[in-house]
């Protein structure tokens, strides 16, 4: 008889590409205590104020909020604790060159389960204007209207 494994979950930073303009995505590993491992799986994470920065030659992810996991004994950690990613060599050198460049930063996108290992994917960002979040919600507005009409759902 199998048994049945649950289904991951996938913690999703939803204002970074509302407020970010991603040039380029990255996946790091995430160097995580156990508890926060169990916590993350069932999905009590929040990315909305975190961010990454390059800080001697190690990329940690500050601020992500993880809630305590219920059923942990001996050791919880801090709910807001610096992480630290794991990434090769090569990708810390180039995006800490890029992060020194004027308006770019590293912006969390998503935690997920890969092959059992807690990835995080995150940016290379830029933030976007007022103006470019109200261009793409126009864009996005009259590509509803165009859909309704095809569809032959008349609104008015």
């Amino acid at each position: 008889m199998k048994k049945k494994v649950q289904s991951a979950a996938e913690i999703l930073n939803r204002k970074a590409r509302y407020n970010y303009e991603v040039f380029d995505t990255y996946e790091a590993g995430l160097v995580l205590v156990g508890s926060e491992v169990k916590s993350i799986w069932k999905g009590n994470a929040n990315l909305t104020d975190a961010y990454c920065r390059v800080m001697s030659d190690e990329v940690w992810l500050i601020n992500c909020d993880v809630e305590p996991y219920s059923h942990a004994s001996h050791y919880i950690p801090e709910r807001r604790r610096s992480v630290k990613l794991l990434l090769h060599r090569k990708e810390i050198n180039v995006l800490s060159r890029k992060c020194d460049e004027k308006g770019f930063t590293l912006v969390p996108l998503k935690i997920y389960f890969k092959h059992g290992k807690a990835k995080l994917l995150f940016g290379l960002c830029r933030g976007k204007k007022e103006y470019d979040k109200r261009q793409k919600i126009a864009k996005d507005e009259t590509r509803r209207e165009k859909e309704r009409m095809a569809r032959g759902r008349f609104y008015d």
